[in-house]
């Protein structure tokens, strides 16, 4: 008979030879164990060798909700962090001060950074991902552009053209029709059509009563699809998918194809229009490009330039806008209480016409479908402050991406190191009590309204959906203007009603808009 110690030697030794079974059974125990006792917060959960990088994947889909979740439990900021191959290193914040401070305080400090340009490396070195001087010099010629006065007259003709020619004979037949219809569909083709006519100088009629296809769209709706992809899974999973051309980044090669193509071709047309025809009355900003001395900025005049500057002006000025629309048109089918009150700003603006004996002005068709000019609209307090407020709710871009320079100490204590990324939520800003009150997370246009009726421009020092600081949105005046427009075209002419109760789902994007639509019937208000 063996003594004891042969034979523990001897099972000492079968574990030695079975140790990788023996270290994963060991290693499943635990992992069992831990997930046990944390299974009820699993949005927040920082997994061992792993980070947060599971719950990241597992809420994708709600990203917004469960930033919202996970500021509630660690307060107005938190660091994300992923496996150490994964270089994921975020902070995450919705402190107005912070968002303040990153985007102008200390502006030079917090960059887009080159993983930001990676990232959205189908928009090239526009100015959208571009940083320091050649950003610089980017946005001081889109600026004196957008600020001209031709321009600016240029945008509302093509404006009021699209609202009064397009969208509200579409919205007749649909009424008569008594269609089912997606409007979000409608506000994208629209803001499509009109961000084209203003960087291309004409209309591809991607709005129209047929619903055509339009492969640049198809392909730039693509594109910012993959944009969301990249920021939740690790870069070099992205790349990799890339390099093998499957998944996701197979379907944005397409895109990219498709977008180098289209607008290659745009492009190309429009220097031999001009090289024929010489600069005329288009006014539309490729050709102002084209014609303009860039000597100040080097080589900028180059077909990859223009190409650049096509794409970013298609991308920002149309689906943001189209965000704007729908959400806007969700809050108020949602609070009739709110459209009754705009309708009586409205009904004020066409009395005052009546009264000045304008009959013949061209706004008041003899059908009685009424559009309105900017200028009337700028005064209308209520209506503003309604459309400011959806803007709150509801941000087209809801994240906003910054990397940092040196380490530095936010307003609120926290400190970040170089390299980090830092990620502002615009989303969850609106829905803290702490910031808004206990009342945030209502639709209420009252809160922009003082006791004189004047609007509160205060409180625009936590509103940032259209960023602060030196990158500040150059169309926000431009997109103000078309979406007041939209707006009072179709509530003075029409009543919009929800098919059915929708949930707020959100597409898989980059900007906020709703993954099935948004299902209405309109029908013809009776003047």
């Amino acid at each position: 008979m063996e003594s004891p110690s042969v034979i523990f030697m001897s099972l000492l030794a079968s574990l030695f030879k079975r140790w990788p079974e023996f270290l994963l059974a060991l290693l499943s125990f635990f992992s069992i164990k831990w997930y046990s006792k944390h299974k009820n917060n699993l949005s927040s959960l920082n997994w061992p060798f792993l980070g947060r990088l599971p719950s990241v994947l597992r809420n994708a889909h709600c990203v917004n909700e469960v930033l919202l979740d996970t500021f509630n439990i660690f307060g107005s900021s938190f660091k994300l962090k992923g496996p150490v191959f994964t270089r994921m290193n975020y902070l995450i914040t919705c402190h107005p001060q912070n968002i303040e401070y990153i985007l102008k305080t200390n502006f030079s400090n917090f960059p887009k950074g080159q993983e930001f340009k990676e990232i959205f490396d189908i928009f090239g070195d526009g100015i959208f991902t571009t940083d320091f001087y050649p950003w610089i010099q980017q946005r001081k010629m889109t600026h004196s552009r957008f600020t001209s006065k031709e321009f600016r007259n240029f945008v509302a003709q093509v404006n009021r053209s699209e609202v009064e020619v397009t969208l509200l004979p579409l919205l007749v037949h649909l009424s008569k029709e008594e269609s089912t219809f997606d409007l979000q569909s409608v506000f994208v083709r629209l803001t499509f059509d009109t961000s084209f006519i203003m960087t291309f100088g004409r209309s591809p009629k991607y709005l129209s009563a047929d619903f055509p296809s339009n492969e640049l769209a198809e392909a730039i709706e693509v594109a910012t699809e993959t944009m969301f992809y990249r920021h939740v899974v690790p870069s070099l999973w992205w790349k990799f998918m890339r390099l093998l051309r499957v998944g996701q980044e197979r379907e944005n090669a397409k895109a990219r194809r498709t977008i180098d193509h289209e607008i290659g071709e745009l492009i190309s047309q429009k220097m031999k229009e001009l090289l024929l025809l010489g600069f005329g009355p288009d006014k539309g900003l490729l050709s102002t490009y084209m014609n303009n001395d860039h000597s100040q900025v080097g080589e900028k005049s180059t077909h990859k330039f223009l190409r650049d500057t096509a794409l970013i002006i298609l991308f920002a000025s149309a689906d943001t806008s189209a965000s704007g629309l729908t959400w806007f048109f969700w809050c108020i089918c949602n609070n009739p209480r709110v459209e009754s009150k705009i309708l009586e700003e409205l009904r004020n603006v066409v009395s005052k016409r009546k009264n000045g004996d304008d009959d013949d002005d061209h706004s008041m068709k003899e059908n009685r479908v009424y559009v309105f000019d900017p200028e009337e609209l700028k005064e209308l307090v209520y209506m503003h402050a309604a459309l400011i407020e959806s803007l709150r709710l509801y941000p087209p871009g809801y994240l906003n991406h910054k990397s940092v320079v040196e380490n530095d100490v936010l307003p609120d204590g926290v400190r970040v190191r170089k390299g980090m990324k830092v990620i502002l939520s615009i989303y969850a800003v609106a829905r803290m009590e702490w910031i808004w009150g206990k009342d945030c997370k209502e639709f209420k246009p009252e809160r922009w309204i003082d006791e004189e009726g004047k609007f509160r421009s205060e409180l625009l020092s936590k509103f940032f959906t259209f960023n602060v600081g030196p990158r500040t949105c150059m169309g926000k005046e431009m997109a103000f203007s078309l979406m007041k427009s939209v707006i009072a075209a179709i509530l003075f002419n029409f009543h919009v009603e929800l098919v059915e109760a929708q949930p707020d789902c959100l597409k898989q994007s980059i900007v906020l808009l709703m993954k099935n639509g948004l299902n209405v019937k309109v029908r013809k208000r009776v003047a």
